[in-house]
């Protein structure tokens, strides 16, 4: 029986469609986290009866035949990057991006790396980093000796130097932005990859045309919204359910058969 094959795939499918859910509400407060929303596909059809065929000698075409399919698939796991809400912090090395854009981080072994998390901190030798210590790039470093930090919406930081009353521009922070952003690569840490999907790297200072701004003193919050996850949670588990269901009365047909006398 077809049904049993059948009804599997889509209990694996759903099991994968409550995994992504899972993974959305358990980054509900991670900074700049974007939601994943899985998609799927029907598999194969099995022809017992083809469309268009003919019925006869006389040439009779087939309206409709017998079609039956095997199954679905997840097809991806795919990204939606729309923008989150802006939590105050107040601290002046969170930053946030208003907009489209991605801060560039290079990593040990010299790639760049993207990410929407703003929320840096100075090195011991005052350069902007990451969490774990990750350049922010292009390289910037604070001076020690200054007592404020100013980073305008275009990315330019203005420090304020002790001793001084003039503001000294120490660096301009840059964003990238990609033609598909959906194809990049999640590598954990708040961290992304470009890849031959998303497309190369397209670098600029923030405001730009196509460029979001920065907004300091401020996170992007997570886009994950819990009421449509929970929905989407109930209408997975009872796809699952009505699945199950399926191989149940499968099962139940076939000893049906098999106890015929």
């Amino acid at each position: 029986m077809r049904s049993l094959s059948i009804a599997a795939t889509g209990m694996l499918a759903q099991q994968t469609n409550v995994e992504v859910i899972s993974n959305n509400i358990a980054n509900m407060n991670t900074t700049g986290h974007k939601r994943q929303r899985a998609e799927f596909q029907d598999l194969l059809y099995q022809d017992l009866r083809r469309v268009g065929a003919t019925s006869s000698d006389a040439g009779t075409i087939v309206p409709t035949g017998i079609q039956i399919g095997v199954g679905v698939k997840v097809q991806g796991v795919y990204s939606i990057h729309t923008q989150g809400n802006m939590l105050v912090t107040e601290n002046p090395f969170d930053l946030a991006i208003e907009g489209k854009g991605y801060f560039r981080v290079a990593l040990p072994d010299g790639q760049d790396a993207y990410t929407r998390a703003g929320a840096f901190q100075r090195s011991p030798t005052g350069q902007l980093v990451t969490p774990d210590g990750y350049t922010v790039q292009p390289g910037i470093t604070i001076p020690t000796e200054a007592v404020d930090v100013i980073v305008n919406p275009t990315g330019e930081i203005l420090a304020k130097l002790s001793g001084q009353t003039e503001i000294t521009t120490v660096g301009q922070l840059e964003l990238a932005v990609f033609a598909n952003e959906a194809g990049l690569e999640s590598i954990g840490d708040n961290l992304m990859l470009e890849t031959p999907a998303s497309g190369t790297a397209n670098v600029s200072t923030p405001g730009q045309t196509g460029f979001g701004t920065l907004r300091q003193g401020y996170l992007e919050t997570s886009n994950v919204n819990p009421v449509s996850e929970i929905t989407t949670l109930i209408t997975a588990q009872r796809a699952y359910e009505m699945n199950s269901k399926v191989i149940t009365a499968s099962d139940e047909m076939m000893r049906t058969v098999t106890t015929l006398r």
